[in-house]
């Protein structure tokens, strides 16, 4: 993230890593062929299209779906994003002091993926705007005495909606936010504005479509979350709580839907442009800003421009990769059609995705929430004129982690990723060819793209660390 504080990546010094990172790429490609092997020997029919559910007491799902706990968790995140709206219009333009930056890009864009890939679908319950559509279809019914009606949203956009504004809000932190290492990056103001013109398009969808609806196909941060909650052991159905084997429902999540496949690789290639723009891409981006610059843009112009043209290069290389291992298993015999291979194994990349935001960000994570719940939430505005808490003088400690624990964690958070990445796929091939060989042979294409991917993190991470 651009958020200009000194650990905003806390990558660690290259000369600091106990193990060279080449060698541990190499590891990591051989940890997934011997995987790779032992699924295909001992794992020969599909496990997890099933998920075996198992009700939660009712007590349970009384408690917490009750009106006054919604209208609490509700409640609380409409206020939130009050705070943060006011603290970015109004309060310091320091973004390491204002409230609105830390609890947009931080707490809840880095947090509740982890939180949703334990627990479920959280973000549900913490909706804001969800919160104040339901208020208003609630007065609606009341005063009309009837639901409100909507139209019918179209089956083809899908998660379209959501993918391009996934794009959208990674493009205005990093891409318009960024400052080529000179100015402070995005500017809590521009935060706000753009959190109140998100409100009111979130607001107005859910008018035209239903709340529902747009929640399930078209709002940013709910497709998002949501996709990460399908690999917990937790979830909803039928208004009841309860536990499911994990990942397995994850296995629903794009089939049949368009647009399912971009969100995830949208998710995976806009964090990577994040932790290479810095490293891996430093060199070349200078190199085109020259080139634009050269063409008359202006020093912020330049930037943006080269940016944007780089982490659009990046989605399209993902993507790439993606399908060129989906076209391969089209050679197999008895492969299915490459449109329904390619939304059949798009949720194998939710766990990478999940694995690339905690390699690149779990440390801005682990110092950043100590800075939410002291000195920013005693002194939201960041003016030195309150102390809310007590905690506006508190600090961080940088020393929490060393360097090469959050080297570790960010190397065992791609391995584990990719490794489930890899089950999840196996498990899929084996439903569309119920000959395991067959399955087995379709399965080194999707190696391929398991280890290209875990070998570019791992890049992306060790340049970025020089």
């Amino acid at each position: 993230m651009n958020i200009a504080l000194p650990y905003a990546h806390a990558l660690v010094a290259k000369q600091d890593l106990p193990i060279p990172a080449w060698l541990f790429a190499w590891g990591a490609s051989i940890v997934l062929v011997v995987s790779f092997f032992a699924l295909s020997a001992a794992w020969r029919r599909p496990r997890l299209e099933q998920e075996r559910w198992r009700p939660a007491p009712a007590w349970l799902t009384a408690v917490l779906r009750a009106w006054p706990v919604q209208l609490l968790c509700g409640g609380l995140a409409v206020f939130l994003l009050a705070v943060g709206i006011y603290s970015g219009i109004h309060g310091t333009e320091a973004p390491d002091r204002n409230f609105a930056i830390t609890v947009f890009f931080v707490t809840v864009w880095i947090g509740f993926p982890l939180v949703s890939a334990l627990c479920g679908d959280v973000f549900g319950a913490f909706n804001p705007w969800r919160a104040i559509a339901r208020v208003a279809g609630g007065a609606y019914r009341l005063a009309a005495g009837r639901r409100p009606s909507h139209l019918a949203y179209p089956a083809r956009l899908g998660r379209w909606p959501a993918a391009v504004g996934l794009l959208a809000f990674v493009w205005l932190e990093v891409v318009y936010g960024s400052s080529g290492g000179v100015a402070v990056g995005l500017e809590p103001g521009a935060a706000g504005v753009a959190a109140c013109a998100y409100s009111v398009y979130t607001l107005a969808m859910m008018a035209l479509f239903g709340c529902e609806e747009w929640c399930a196909r078209g709002e940013i941060f709910s497709v998002y979350f949501g996709m990460f909650a399908r690999l917990a052991p937790f979830g909803v159905k039928e208004g009841r709580i309860g536990r499911r084997r994990p990942l397995a429902a994850a296995t629903r999540w794009a089939t049949g839907v368009p647009g399912s496949a971009a969100v995830v690789i949208a998710s995976i290639a806009t964090t990577s442009f994040d932790g290479a723009e810095d490293g891996a891409y430093k060199a070349p981006l200078e190199t085109g800003g020259r080139w634009v610059g050269d063409a008359g843009a202006g020093p912020l112009a330049t930037i943006r421009i080269t940016d944007t043209i780089f982490m659009a290069g990046t989605v399209a290389g993902i993507a790439i990769v993606y399908l060129l291992g989906v076209r391969g298993m089209r050679s197999v015999p008895g492969a299915p059609p490459f449109k329904v291979l390619a939304r059949g194994f798009a949720h194998t990349l939710i766990p990478i995705a999940l694995a690339y935001l905690v390699a690149h960000y779990f440390s801005l994570l682990v110092y950043q929430e100590q800075a939410q719940f002291t000195y920013l939430l005693s002194d939201p505005l960041g003016t030195a004129t309150t102390d809310l808490f007590g905690t506006a003088e508190s600090g961080i400690d940088f020393g929490a982690l060393t360097p090469n624990a959050i080297w570790y964690v960010q190397v065992a958070a791609l391995l584990v990723g990719h490794g489930l990445g890899l089950t999840l796929a196996h498990d899929r091939a084996l439903v569309y060819w119920p000959d395991y060989r067959r399955a087995s042979r379709s399965q080194y294409w999707m190696l391929a793209v398991m280890v290209a991917l875990t070998c570019f993190g791992l890049y992306l991470l060790s340049i970025g660390a020089s």
